[in-house]
């Protein structure tokens, strides 16, 4: 069988932790089944690419801990973490430095992404 390849937009993050926790909890699962997927944050989702702020989420409802999901994608699972690159310097991430697989990238690379991929938003 194909391996499915997903991009997870991720739009949320202090604004509304329990959707970032279920999308990260949700691709954990996915690739436990074998699918490949990476991310592309953009709005309050931008944050959760910060290095260390992961670690101040602390609503987590019956989700694994944020900060504990972003370590196991990235490292474990070599997800990429695609930051849109309109969102930088509105949510201060010029010089911030950031996540482990992280790279910052422009809206129409996640056109890119859309186009041979399936998608998830939160």
């Amino acid at each position: 069988m194909e391996k499915k390849e997903f991009v997870f937009i991720i739009s949320h993050s202090f604004d509304a932790p329990e959707r970032a926790a279920a999308a990260l909890q949700l691709a954990s699962n996915m690739v436990a089944f074998d699918a490949k997927v990476d991310f592309f944050l953009i709005n309050e989702g931008v944050m959760l690419a910060k290095k260390g702020f992961a670690e101040t989420i602390t609503w987590q409802h019956g989700f694994s801990p944020v900060h504990e999901l972003l370590r196991t994608l990235s490292e474990d699972f070599d997800s990429k973490f695609y930051v849109c690159a309109s969102c930088v310097e509105p949510f201060g991430l010029k010089d911030a430095e950031l996540i482990d697989n992280s790279e910052v990238k422009p809206g129409s690379f996640l056109g890119e992404l859309l186009m041979s991929r399936q998608n998830v938003s939160f």
